[in-house]
């Protein structure tokens, strides 16, 4: 398989993907339909087989049913032996957004061998009224653990308003 090829499977998991489990606080979960087809839009690719990255850079933009994820950079690096993805680098003002949930940070560090990922850089998850905002937030993928530190806020509105 072709990285770029890769490349679009490897943003389709990531969409796929759980990212934002709950934590202790009911802020939701940003899901996509990981049936739906992936459409990526960025002002250039670069594949390098040699080190085993593409790399989409200039307002990135990949969208999967209702979620999207916007960045100035999202690279894909790839395994050496297998060829597999085994991380996706998103930089320069991330944004995961459906019709219900948001999330920002000024990178993402989706980690596919570890099951992690990592939000870095004000980063704030919204949903409705309710926000919560830290230095850094980082996911465990497989339990839904998360753990946000650096001057965590939250922000809980009980009612409808």
């Amino acid at each position: 398989m072709t990285i770029l090829k890769t490349a679009v499977l490897c943003v389709a998991v990531l969409c796929a993907t759980p990212a934002f489990a709950q934590t202790n606080i009911n802020l939701g979960v940003i899901n996509a339909d990981p049936t739906a087809a992936v459409e990526i839009t960025a002002d250039n690719l670069s594949v390098d087989q040699t080190t085993g990255t593409a790399v989409f850079q200039g307002n990135v933009v990949v969208g999967q049913g209702d979620l999207r994820v916007s960045a100035g950079r999202i690279e894909v690096v790839y395994s050496g032996t297998s060829g597999a993805i085994s991380r996706l680098a998103a930089s320069n003002g991330v944004t995961f957004v459906t019709a219900t949930e948001a999330a920002e940070a000024a990178t993402a560090d989706y980690d596919l061998d570890a099951g992690t990922l990592t939000m870095r850089g004000d980063v704030l998850l919204t949903q409705g009224t309710s926000a919560i905002s830290a230095d850094t937030m980082r996911v465990n993928l497989s339990t839904g653990a998360a753990q946000m530190e650096g001057r965590v806020r939250t922000i809980f509105n009980q009612g409808g308003n």
